[in-house]
């Protein structure tokens, strides 16, 4: 995990930072990069974007939309 994605993961609100250092994508088994600004876990490695609503990251595949 780089410290940039650590940093961003200590300014979370609403959202347990490490509860989201422990998270893998449901796919590939691989680390996630939070995105902020978008409220989403991505998985560059699966290219999905999984949502948090409401501080609670929803990992399932089905509700994940896809990245280029």
């Amino acid at each position: 995990m780089t410290e940039e994605h650590k940093q961003s993961l200590a300014v979370t609100a609403g959202v347990d930072r490490k509860m989201l250092e422990s998270l893998v994508c449901p796919v590939t088994q691989k680390p996630l990069d939070y995105d902020r600004e978008a409220s989403e876990l991505i998985s560059r490695a699966a290219g999905l974007a999984f949502p948090i609503r409401d501080g609670i990251p929803i990992m399932l595949i089905d509700e994940a939309r896809k990245i280029d």
